[in-house]
C-alpha cells in the first residue's frame, strides 16, 4: 500500500483528501499541520473573534473524522525539509515520514509590514486560530486596538474587535480602503460605512 502524505491541514489540503476518499484509494493516509487544531473553517474567524461562534462551531472535520478515515494526523509538527530523491519527510520535531505521494497544501502567511516592534506584546497576525484566541485575550470594552490593513480580513478583524468593545483604528497603505476589491467610489462609501459604525 502507497503512503499518501498531505502536509497542510487547512481548508483546501483536507477538501482535496475528501475527494479523494470518495475514490476508494489504496493509500496509507498521513495528515501533518503545524496547528494544533482539527481542520477548521479559516473563513470564520472573524465570527470567532466577534464572538458570535466558539472554536468548535467553526470545526469541519471532528477527530473522529479522521479516526473513521483512517488517516493518521500529526498536529503541532512543522514539515522542515522534504528529500525528494529518498522521498522523506521531516518534520521540526525531528519526526521523519516515507512518502510515495506527496501533497504541499501548505497555505500562505500573513505579510508583516517592514517595521519594528513586531515583536512586542499584544501585537498579533490574524491568520489562525491561535491567531484568534491570542487576540481575544487581550481584546476587552475600552482596549484601543489598531488594526494594519484595510483589506476584507483587516475589516473584518476591526469589526470583531469593536463588537468585543475595543476603540478601533484602522490603518490603511491605500487611498481607499478594499482597494483590491473596491474602486474609488465603493472604497469611499465603504469608508463612510464604517465610520458610522464608529470604525
Amino acid at each position: 500500500m502507497e503512503n499518501l502524505v498531505v502536509v497542510g491541514n487547512g481548508m483546501a489540503g483536507v477538501a482535496c483528501l475528501e475527494q479523494i476518499l470518495k475514490h476508494s484509494p489504496k493509500f496509507r493516509v498521513t495528515v501533518f499541520g503545524d496547528e494544533t487544531h482539527v481542520n477548521y473553517n479559516r473563513i470564520l474567524l472573524s465570527s470567532v473573534l466577534a464572538g458570535e461562534r466558539s472554536p468548535d462551531d467553526i470545526t469541519i472535520n471532528s477527530l473522529a473524522w479522521y479516526q473513521e478515515n483512517n488517516i493518521g494526523l500529526r498536529l503541532g509538527v512543522r514539515i522542515v525539509d522534504v528529500d525528494a530523491e529518498r522521498r522523506i519527510i521531516t518534520g521540526d520535531d525531528g519526526s521523519t515520514a516515507p512518502f510515495d505521494r506527496l501533497l504541499l497544501a501548505t497555505g500562505s502567511s500573513a505579510f508583516l509590514p517592514p517595521i519594528s516592534g513586531l515583536d512586542k506584546e499584544n501585537v498579533f497576525t490574524f491568520r489562525n486560530l491561535n491567531d484568534t484566541k491570542a487576540i481575544l485575550g487581550s481584546a476587552r470594552p475600552g482596549a484601543k486596538a489598531v488594526v494594519i490593513g484595510g483589506g476584507l480580513l483587516g475589516l473584518e478583524a476591526a469589526r470583531g474587535l469593536q463588537v468585543q468593545g475595543c476603540q478601533v483604528t484602522v490603518i490603511h497603505l491605500m487611498d481607499t480602503l478594499m482597494n483590491m476589491q473596491l474602486d474609488v467610489t465603493g472604497g469611499l462609501y465603504l469608508k463612510a460605512k464604517m465610520e458610522e459604525l464608529g470604525g
